[in-house]
């Protein structure tokens, strides 16, 4: 699973010391360049997620994703400590919350959406990621943070309304449901990770977590046929992307970000991720991109923007 992509600084727990900020006289640049191909390996996982669902049933490729990514964050948790119960509880509720029901929402959502649209829908995760925080973490919500919910939702109605119905890029309503099923499970899963990861951890929770969904995933990877599954060339790249890439490089990447840099940077490399996804997909499977739908995009960025006002003044 992505880790968050705004808010980043909700109440961060550190998992080492700061960097040094002795030597601020040269610019590190070398966060910002991760951040850029961060921008591009999570901006191109839906479009990918798309191209896994032609030979692999959802079911099956989001329990591939997660075992894929499994040893990684086992070796994550090497010289940890185990958790305190309650907190082991707690990583386990997010697993099968924020990422097994978040994440096999996408997967169905995905296969039933093109891919243009599912990426615009995921898009608006950052805005409810703000509302649920200023529900559950008592952060304050100011009228651009509302102002925001409510651009980026009209430019999801607006995304949808200019989505064929029929042929090979159709979406369709449960689609479009299932794809706003997941975003809410991961922004739940951020905001609720805040208060485990205060008592253990960044990297002890992504890593729990994960590991608790990729073995609440296991029953329904069982269940799948196997003539359903054709392990293709393309279907097996597609696994170790969203595992490897997506999920492990990923949330490296980003907690090495937040380490060095102010979290309002970080956080802005949300803004090209939906770019990218709805470019990708009108090059590999032809979405259409009509005016209606690029006001839908314009929408939703600018909905993002105003959401992340917040985490600027404080």
């Amino acid at each position: 699973m992505d880790i968050p992509r705004s808010r980043a600084s909700l109440n961060r727990p550190p998992d080492g010391p700061a960097s040094s900020g002795g030597s601020a006289a040269r610019p590190d640049l070398a966060p910002l360049a991760l951040l850029a191909l961060l921008t591009l390996i999570w901006g191109m996982s839906v479009p990918f997620t798309k191209l896994g669902l032609r030979d692999v049933p959802a079911t099956a490729l989001v329990a591939f994703r997660y075992l894929a990514a499994a040893p990684c964050f086992a070796l994550m948790l090497i010289g940890r400590k185990l958790p305190r119960r309650r907190n082991l509880a707690a990583m386990a509720a997010l697993g099968v919350f924020g990422i097994d029901v978040g994440q096999s929402a996408q997967m169905f959502g995905v296969a039933r959406c093109s891919a243009a649209v599912a990426t615009m829908i995921t898009a608006i995760i950052p805005v409810l990621t703000v509302l649920l925080a200023s529900v559950r973490l008592r952060q304050p919500i100011r009228a651009p943070h509302a102002l925001g919910f409510v651009l980026a939702l009209g430019g999801v109605g607006l995304a949808i309304a200019a989505a064929p119905t029929s042929g090979p890029t159709a979406s369709t309503p449960a689609g479009e449901a299932l794809m706003l099923l997941s975003s809410f499970c991961v922004a739940g899963y951020y905001v609720f990770s805040v208060e485990v990861a205060a008592r253990e951890g960044v990297i002890a929770t992504a890593a729990w977590s994960s590991l608790f969904a990729a073995a609440g995933l296991l029953p329904g990877l069982w269940a799948t046929p196997a003539r359903a599954i054709h392990l293709t060339p393309t279907a097996i790249g597609v696994v170790l992307y969203l595992g490897l890439m997506v999920t492990v490089l990923g949330i490296w990447i980003w907690l090495r970000a937040l380490g060095r840099l102010p979290a309002r940077i970080a956080g802005a490399s949300q803004y090209g991720q939906p770019l990218i996804g709805i470019a990708a997909s009108a090059v590999i499977f032809g979405d259409r991109l009509d005016l209606r739908f690029l006001a839908g995009t314009g929408l939703v960025l600018c909905g993002i923007g105003l959401a992340a006002v917040s985490g600027r003044s404080g």
